[in-house]
């Protein structure tokens, strides 16, 4: 699998919209076939907060439906499956609360986001439940991977453990590549 763009359909009428934000038949019409077991949510009070590149390792992998539904949000997806040709590769999409769009982050991706201003609520389903003993993560700055942060002046507001995570020269992938390179994220 790969990175998917999702834009669930809104129903708008003079009282506001409706939006069926899961809908599993439309996903696997979609080709993202994924069984959800865990919903996290997320508030950043600032602007510039980064959380990421985040993964857990199998047996514990994670697959994740991402959608900011509060201000917005710059998503990315890196590829970290050993063997793909697009390996170190990523794609990235602005998630807000006002377009709805939603990223599907497979298994094998290392996944993270910077919020774009303050006050900003994401949430996202997960595939497996959260294993601390089998997390990881990328540096987010790494040179190799080379991400386009929209980042304010002063710097993104991290934490201590996304400070220190290795860089993707320094890591081993435990992911295997199935046979879908990366792709520019195509709407769905």
């Amino acid at each position: 699998m790969r990175p998917q763009l999702v834009k669930p359909k809104r129903f708008e009428d003079a009282r506001g919209w409706f939006v069926e934000t899961y809908n599993k038949e439309r996903l696997a019409d979609l080709g993202i076939v994924a069984d959800f077991c865990q919903d996290n949510h997320s508030m950043s009070r600032e602007a510039g907060v980064l959380r990421g590149l985040h993964f857990q390792v199998p047996p514990r992998a994670q697959a994740k439906l991402v959608r900011c539904v509060r201000g917005r949000i710059w998503d990315a997806a890196v590829d970290i499956r050993a063997g793909s040709p697009t390996y170190g590769e990523w794609v990235g999409a602005e998630l807000s609360a006002e377009n709805g769009w939603q990223l599907f982050v497979p298994v094998g991706f290392a996944h993270g986001f910077v919020t774009l201003e303050a006050d900003v609520e994401v949430e996202y389903k997960t595939t497996d439940f959260y294993a601390p003993n089998h997390e990881g993560g990328i540096l987010w700055n790494d040179a190799d991977i080379a991400l386009p942060w929209p980042i304010p002046p002063g710097g993104p507001v991290l934490n201590e453990r996304d400070r220190q995570l290795p860089t993707l020269a320094a890591f081993e992938s435990p992911f295997a590549y199935d046979g879908a390179p990366l792709a520019a994220l195509e709407s769905a």
